[in-house]
């Protein structure tokens, strides 16, 4: 429990600075998001390493700047279909060891497997981007959204933290993440689940009667949440490394705090712009 002081400090900050960009929402939200993607992008191919990483993150930062302008203008199809061609040009650059115009390479071309993750990283960055920036656009359950995002996530993290140290018991995927236990996993997947149906039955008075399919709904994200955590360690274990970065005191790097936000916020955007449209994807995810 030695890190407890300063991963509640932490994420006091973070906390405070999430609710404050929310709720300004215009430029700074889009702004406050590219950075957190760009950082995201940069802990990614910082962690794949190899050839030509300065020109894969000036490609991907590019790539993401445009997809952030087209996400804000309810154009997340466009944005989607600039990550790809970004995630094309990295991987050939990988590939090759090299960038047209940016001077040899000082490392060896990466092998193929190496080189696709390297190209998945602009798009897991950029997935996160275009989720949280759609979901925004909602006017009347745009905040409401990212709110019972917050709500599930940091609920399904918090108890689970708790429920694992103090209860302990068998390992949940021992090889993957040798530190979570099953009794994380389930305390942190109700919390996570009761939280963001109590945030929504006090905050969308309209889904009260729905809320049954909520929490349904609720406990699917904070299990794909828990499923963006183990996805992120694997990703670490296989380069053998602790954390992604150690950009925030206790907590390690901005993909190992938004691992499961970013498995959630996907498929929430998905499901609501599924549901509700580009610019009404919020409003698809409260109303059943």
């Amino acid at each position: 429990m030695r890190d407890l002081g300063p991963r509640v400090l932490s994420a006091i900050v973070m906390v405070a600075l999430a609710f404050a960009t929310l709720w300004a929402g215009g430029q700074i939200y889009i702004l406050a998001w590219l950075f957190v993607s760009c950082g995201a992008l940069w802990e990614w191919q910082r962690l794949v390493g190899g050839a030509a990483q300065m020109a894969r993150l000036f490609i991907g930062a590019a790539a993401l700047a445009i997809t952030a302008a087209f996400s804000a203008g309810g154009s997340g199809d466009l944005a989607l279909a600039v990550l790809v061609l970004a995630a094309a040009a990295i991987l050939f650059i990988a590939r090759k060891g090299s960038a047209p115009g940016m001077g040899a390479s000082v490392n060896e071309p990466l092998a193929w497997p190496e080189a696709i993750l390297a190209a998945a990283g602009v798009l897991y960055a950029g997935a996160l981007l275009v989720s949280v920036l759609v979901l925004r656009l909602s006017l009347m359950q745009g905040v409401a959204a990212i709110l019972w995002l917050f709500a599930i996530v940091w609920g399904t993290d918090i108890v689970a933290y708790f429920a694992g140290r103090s209860i302990g018991g068998p390992k949940l995927w021992r090889r993957v993440s040798p530190s979570k236990t099953w009794s994380g996993f389930i305390g942190g997947v109700t919390g996570g689940a009761v939280a963001g149906t109590l945030l929504v039955y006090w905050l969308l008075p309209d889904a009260r009667a729905f809320w049954p399919w909520m929490f349904v709904f609720a406990l699917l994200l904070a299990i794909l949440s828990q499923g963006g955590d183990l996805f992120e360690s694997a990703l670490k274990r296989r380069y053998d490394v602790k954390d992604s970065s150690n950009l925030i005191p206790g907590h390690g790097g901005i993909m190992d705090r938004l691992d499961g936000f970013t498995a959630a916020a996907i498929s929430a955007a998905l499901v609501g712009a599924i549901r509700g449209g580009q610019i009404n994807a919020a409003d698809g995810l409260f109303s059943w």
